[in-house]
């Protein structure tokens, strides 16, 4: 993430630790999973960019053990003060812009941080030249233009209402630089940048109590934004937090895709 103005989902907002919480329920899982295939263990040296909430750093911590580190970078670290604790190091840092931290990592791992950097180039390059030889690089991240509906069994009213906020949402992330089809070309950018036995795949959760959490906390995360551009009005934005409260709409989220290779 970057540290400018632009950027969408401010981590200070009252909203974002619910955000994080949704996205931690339903992406760790398959985060953890990547990188247990990976091999992590006791001794290694982590990389967390973009760190949003202390959930995957901490999971990182009992993996590296006391031998290990894990370092957690973000443009804002206020998240952090509950896991600022050996092994973790917490430090302010924008991937985009800044020069990667000087050690070599067995772990780079960056999840829903690149679609929203402008020189998403640089922040690639940044994190693969943090690694040592043999290091693995893991980056997940949504790819909003492959699935752009928020509710992909449109049936009704209320789930038409649902979508014409969501792309709202995109209208306003793409305003602000986000690349909305970033996900999709991941495998290829690993490839390109050098990395080898890449591989990738994708999440796609649907119906999920964690979609239903992230998407009301979203709402009112952007919600004045979204009434000051015209793409929405307090009335409809208070109706659809309704539907979505209810517990009746089958939400979904933008496909992660997550893709990992070796450095040679």
């Amino acid at each position: 993430m970057t540290a400018s103005d632009g950027y969408l989902l401010d981590n200070q907002q009252a909203e974002a630790g619910r955000r994080f919480d949704a996205l931690s329920a339903l992406f760790d899982p398959t985060t953890f999973r990547h990188i247990e295939n990976l091999g992590i263990g006791p001794g290694w040296r982590c990389w967390e960019v973009g760190a949003g909430g202390p959930s995957v750093v901490s999971w990182l911590a009992k993996k590296v053990g006391p031998t290990g580190r894990v370092l957690a970078t973000d443009i804002d670290t206020s998240w952090a003060v509950s896991a600022a604790r050996p092994p973790i190091q917490i430090r302010t840092h924008d991937v985009g812009t800044e020069e990667p931290p000087g050690e070599r990592f067995d772990l780079v791992h960056a999840r829903l941080v690149l679609v929203h950097v402008p020189d998403r180039e640089r922040a690639l390059q940044s994190m693969i030249k943090a690694l040592r030889p043999g290091g693995r690089l893991l980056i997940e991240d949504a790819d909003p233009a492959l699935q752009p509906l928020i509710c992909p069994d449109e049936y009704g009213p209320e789930q038409q209402l649902a979508n014409r906020l969501r792309q709202g949402f995109r209208t306003l992330l793409a305003d602000r630089g986000a690349d909305l089809s970033y996900g999709r070309r991941l495998p290829r950018l690993l490839r390109e940048a050098g990395l080898r036995q890449v591989e990738a795949d994708a999440y796609f959760p649907i119906a999920s109590p964690a979609c239903a959490a992230l998407e009301a906390a979203t709402i009112r995360q952007i919600r004045d934004r979204l009434v000051a551009a015209g793409l929405a009005t307090d009335e409809e934005i208070d109706r659809h937090l309704s539907h979505v409260a209810s517990g009746t709409m089958d939400l979904a989220t933008a496909p992660l895709i997550s893709a990992w290779g070796r450095k040679g």
